[in-house]
């Protein structure tokens, strides 16, 4: 019998807390879902406002939008009989014409001047002759362009060459890259009147005896232009260092003055080449 009593008392102890539990969580429940029915109403209420506040939006934006205008169908309108007679243009247009106009007269004026003054006879020998001189001016050009690279190769070679003598040092090749021609009308400038200044300066053209280079053994001939005399005969004590003091216009480039018993010469030392000579300058 204590048994039972005591088991009893065990179970109602045990049953007490699980009711209170029980209890508590359903006293949470209610007060839960009396705080979420304000909230969902809330929530419900924005919602609406929001919507309506769409479709306000909406309705402002469709009357906002231009609405089509129904276009009026055109009223068949009977044909008109063709007038034969043209209307008479506005001002711009006439304008224009008149422009047009103005132009196709110039370029006919001047389509007609061309073919009176360039279809005659004088104006076709004309063409000719210029396109005859121009072709002859361009065979000119390739002649003259042919014969300055002759020209060139050639003083090349003559700069590259050895001579076996003097005229290979450096010091006495000065001024052969000069490639002008020899101007022969220097006679005609007063400068160099040597006969008048001779006349009056004697003793200038007085030069010590002349003595054949060593190995020379003909004696003196008279040398003229476009001969061709070896080097002994133009070597550097032959030159004449101050051509202007005998009044002999100065040499250039590869030319040089040299004296050969009373005679003065022009010689291109780089051939040998006599270029202009003066017979008798000397006493």
């Amino acid at each position: 019998m204590k048994k039972m009593i005591l088991a009893a008392l065990i179970g109602a102890t045990i049953l007490t807390p699980a009711a209170a539990i029980a209890q508590d969580r359903g006293g949470r429940e209610g007060r839960r879902s009396e705080a979420r029915e304000p909230r969902q109403q809330q929530r419900q209420e924005f919602r609406g406002q929001r919507q309506e506040q769409r479709q306000d939006a909406r309705q402002e934006r469709r009357q906002d939008r231009p609405q089509a205008q129904p276009q009026a169908q055109p009223r068949p309108q009977m044909q008109q009989p063709q007038v034969a007679v043209r209307p008479a243009p506005a001002p711009a247009a006439q304008a224009r014409q008149d422009r047009r106009d103005g132009r196709q007269d110039y370029q006919q004026d001047r389509r007609g001047l061309r073919d009176g003054i360039m279809g005659s006879p004088q104006a076709r020998d004309d063409r000719r002759d210029d396109r005859r001189d121009y072709r002859q001016d361009r065979r000119d050009d390739r002649q003259d362009y042919r014969g300055d690279r002759r020209d060139d190769r050639r003083d090349y070679r003559q700069d590259q060459r050895r001579y076996g003598d003097w005229r290979d040092q450096q010091q006495y090749r000065r001024g052969w890259d000069d490639n002008r021609n020899w101007n022969r009308g220097w006679r005609g400038d007063r400068r160099y009147d040597w006969s008048d200044y001779r006349a009056r300066n004697r003793h200038v053209y007085r030069l010590p005896r002349y003595y054949a280079p060593r190995g020379y053994h003909y004696g003196y001939r008279r040398f003229s232009i476009g001969l061709t005399i070896g080097s002994m005969l133009f070597a550097p004590d032959y030159w004449i260092s101050d051509p202007f003091y005998y009044r002999l216009p100065p040499a250039y480039g590869g030319y040089r003055w040299v004296r050969y018993y009373n005679d003065a010469l022009l010689v291109d030392i780089r051939s040998g080449y006599v270029v202009d000579v003066i017979h008798d300058i000397f006493w």
